[in-house]
């Protein structure tokens, strides 16, 4: 059977401050860009048959830079919608709900278009991606699934992955331009790899990408 890889996209402004983003396309940083880029030899050691995608900039230059080919946007990718959270960081929400939990508490509605998601509506979205990746993963000639979005929701499919409910996906802790790796042991899902990442520039030789590690 075909193994599911994860990909986060790489730093941008918000994220290096800890600010939630969900529909506000920030531009990766240079340091995203160089996370992205580092990405490129540890995918390029798997064999990759299929490649969706976010809408959002910052997940297609992250695919575009890890060299990620031919891939196809699905809107069901986007990150969690934030709503009223978006922009703030979790400290600023703590000062008026102290015991607030993205995983367990969802969010406050935000404009209009952006109500915001549930724990169980993300969950949700996450079912259908699986569903849709679903016939791809089940075919052990097709290559691994690669699918390049964004911190939480990527968390709480993994979770959904391995038959947890969406809050789960707490326990998944996933960096900027990082990659878990989900395959299977005895038919069932396992987690195989996860927040692995590219290795940093050698000292000496800035742009130039050191040696990937193993996914």
């Amino acid at each position: 059977m075909a193994e599911l890889l994860l990909v986060r996209h790489g730093e941008t402004e918000w994220s290096r401050n800890g600010r939630h983003t969900s529909w506000t396309d920030k531009p990766l940083t240079a340091r995203g860009e160089h996370q992205a880029a580092v990405l490129r030899p540890l995918l390029a050691a798997r064999p990759v048959g299929r490649v969706l995608v976010s809408p959002l900039a910052r997940a297609r230059r992250t695919a575009e830079l890890a060299g990620l080919r031919d891939a196809g946007v699905e809107p069901g990718l986007v990150e969690w919608d934030y709503g009223g959270y978006e922009g703030v960081t979790t400290a600023e929400i703590h000062r008026t709900r102290p015991d607030w939990f993205l995983f367990d508490d969802g969010v406050v509605p935000g404009p209009a278009g952006h109500p915001g998601e549930s724990p169980e509506e993300a969950g949700a979205r996450a079912d259908r991606v699986l569903a849709r990746i679903g016939p791809w993963l089940a075919d052990e000639g097709g290559g691994d699934v690669v699918l390049v979005g964004h911190a939480h929701f990527l968390r709480v499919l993994t979770a959904r992955r391995l038959g947890l409910p969406p809050a789960a996906g707490a326990l998944f802790r996933l960096d900027t331009g990082s990659v878990g790796r989900i395959g299977t042991e005895h038919g069932r899902p396992a987690l195989v790899a996860w927040n692995a990442a590219g290795s940093p520039v050698v000292p000496g030789q800035h742009g130039r990408a050191g040696t990937a590690v193993s996914v």
